[in-house]
């Protein structure tokens, strides 16, 4: 069994993901402490799973470095610097990526490929998520604007109900008189949790250094840094 620490583990996706690997032991995976920011560092475990804050992303890396375990984030707005550390990271297997679906990488592949087709197009970006989101634009907004050079003063936001999160890329005819529309829309949450233990299965197959989307989606177990 694969021991694992789950950080942030009273936030939706922590809570959800607990609740798959206890329901499901064919993933062989086996939570031996739940942690949030600066409580509980509990011990004796191959792989930390993290969807906290900034800080409790920090705080659980160096834990996952102390004690040589596999490091999975999905927390959104990290610092610069910090995914720069996480990219620099050599002595244990890391994985960060703002949005774990496999269907916004795919989304993200798709609309990097209509920007290059359509210049002549105004862009117009919109999201939306549930009411309790804290940040805003979402960490998946900014990643995709930054896919296609999209200014992030400029996405528009919403946020409502219990939504799981919805992206839109609009291109709009310089005259009005035609649009072109690409969205991605989770239609439940537990995908993105279902999507962490998966890439998280495979992550501690993977030898040290730093993994992404790319990697896993491609099969690629060398290190993208």
């Amino acid at each position: 069994m694969i021991k694992t620490l789950i950080n942030g583990a009273k936030g939706k996706m922590g809570v959800a993901i607990s609740k798959i690997i206890d329901e499901n032991p064919a993933y062989n995976l086996q939570i031996t402490a739940l942690r949030d920011d600066g409580l509980n560092e509990g011990d004796g475990f191959d792989l930390i799973i993290d969807f906290s804050s900034p800080e409790g992303s920090k705080e659980a890396f160096e834990l996952s470095q102390k004690h040589h375990a596999a490091f999975l984030s999905g927390t959104t707005n990290l610092p610069v610097n910090f995914i720069d550390e996480l990219k620099a990271e050599k002595d244990i297997a890391v994985f960060y990526s703002p949005n774990v679906s496999i269907g916004v990488y795919l989304f993200t592949k798709l609309i990097k490929e209509a920007s290059g087709l359509f210049k002549l197009y105004n862009r117009e970006m919109h999201e939306v998520h549930h009411a309790q989101k804290k940040d805003a634009p979402s960490g998946t907004a900014k990643s995709l604007a930054s896919a296609i050079n999209f200014p992030i003063e400029k996405i528009t936001y919403e946020r409502i109900g219990a939504e799981p999160g919805t992206h839109g890329l609009k291109f709009a005819s310089v005259h009005k008189d035609e649009e072109i529309i690409l969205t991605h829309r989770a239609l439940d949450r537990s995908l993105f949790a279902y999507s962490a233990i998966i890439i998280a299965r495979w992550l501690v197959r993977q030898k040290p250094g730093f993994y992404d989307m790319d990697n896993f989606v491609q099969g690629n177990d060398q290190p993208a840094r």
